[in-house]
C-alpha cells in the first residue's frame, strides 16, 4: 500500500507505513492505512517520525487508543525513536481514501 503515494517514501518511511498496516480502526475493524487516514509520513534524520492523518469523524471517541495503538506501531520501527501524530481535517475524509481492499471488506460497492 505504502508504494502508491504519489511522493516516494524513504525506505524507513516504508516501515512505518507497513507498521500503521497493523493499526485496526476498533469500530469498523480496518488498518488506517487501508482506510485512507494516514495522509504522510515522514522520519527525520534523529528518527522522529511525523504521521500526518485525519479520522473518519471529528468526534471520534478512539482517538486516545489510536494515538496509543500508532505510536506504539510507529516507534517498533528500528531506527525511530519518537512519534508526533499531526492530526488535521482537510482535506476531508471521505469513502473515495479507501483502498479497494477497505471498501470490498466493509461491503462498499462502487
Amino acid at each position: 500500500m505504502a508504494d502508491e503515494k504519489d511522493t516516494p517514501f524513504s525506505p524507513i518511511e516504508n516501515k512505518v507505513m507497513d507498521a500503521l498496516e497493523e493499526v485496526i480502526d476498533p469500530e469498523l475493524g480496518i488498518d488506517l492505512v487501508n482506510l485512507g487516514l494516514i495522509y504522510d509520513v515522514k522520519v527525520d534524520s534523529n528518527g522522529e517520525c511525523t504521521v500526518t492523518m485525519t479520522l473518519t469523524t471529528m468526534g471520534c471517541p478512539l482517538g486516545d487508543i489510536l494515538n496509543r495503538d500508532i505510536t506504539k506501531a510507529v516507534t517498533s520501527v528500528e531506527g525511530v525513536i519518537k512519534c508526533n501524530i499531526n492530526l488535521v481535517w482537510e482535506p476531508v475524509w471521505d469513502l473515495s481514501r479507501m483502498s479497494r481492499f477497505a471498501k470490498i471488506a466493509l461491503g462498499i460497492h462502487g
